[in-house]
């Protein structure tokens, strides 16, 4: 995965309070008796979202480097009431699960927030001013990480990874057909190590928590979907 190193502030920034805003009671979904065409749940059972609009009064970014920003937005909701919501903006990044002889290849790195070690599929994002479509994103990020390339590579979704915070969101690909060869690998990511488990295993470490890594989660319950529509 691509990452970098924060630089170090001087200063620490602070949200208030009313940064978690709760939602107002008269935004709560309503049931309607009848079908509707926007919102409710209609008579032959099909659940829609009811649409809230939330208004943007003003936003300041407060912080920012060249891989992620965090801005302040002053908001209000439908009712008049206001708020104020903090939110990462930060780029989309792909993930790739790499399937082979019925089991998966997974890599292990130190993740710095949590303290603690993690295996997950690939995945990352392109590096500062690199761009490129999600597929060509995904097929950098195999190689890089594993060394492998993928003869096929299908395209399983695209999540939202925490979007009470950020609109940061993951491509997740299916490689099959790899081809091995030797990993190419950025100086923040020299802890990494690649493994190929078996399928039983990788699905044992999903339910013992050995892997928490949400997207890796996501990502594998989207496979198994895929093969059983």
């Amino acid at each position: 995965m691509v990452e970098h190193q924060l630089p170090k502030l001087n200063t620490r920034v602070r949200f208030p309070s009313s940064a978690r805003t709760r939602r107002p009671s008269s935004a709560a979904p309503r049931r309607t008796t009848g079908p509707s065409s926007s919102s409710g749940t209609t008579t032959d059972g099909d659940v829609r979202l009811i649409g809230v609009n939330i208004t943007t009064l003003s936003s300041t970014v407060v912080y920012a480097n060249p891989w992620l920003s965090v801005r302040e937005d002053r908001i209000e909701y439908p009712d008049g009431s206001a708020g104020t919501y903090g939110v990462i903006d930060k780029p989309d990044f792909a993930l790739v699960v790499p399937e082979e002889d019925g089991g998966f290849h997974l890599v292990e790195q130190y993740r710095y927030p949590v303290r603690r070690r993690s295996w997950e599929f690939p995945s990352g994002s392109f590096p500062h001013g690199v761009t490129g479509s999600a597929q060509e994103m995904a097929i950098a990020e195999l190689r890089e990480e594993t060394g492998h390339t993928a003869g096929r590579l299908e395209k399983l979704g695209h999540l939202h990874c925490a979007n009470s915070m950020t609109g940061e969101g993951v491509h997740i690909f299916h490689a099959t057909d790899l081809t091995a060869g030797e990993p190419q690998r950025e100086a923040t990511e020299q802890d990494m190590r690649h493994q190929w488990f078996p399928g039983r295993e990788v699905e044992q470490m999903l339910r013992d928590g050995v892997i928490t890594d949400a997207p890796t989660v996501a990502a594998y319950l989207l496979l198994t979907l895929h093969r059983n529509p």
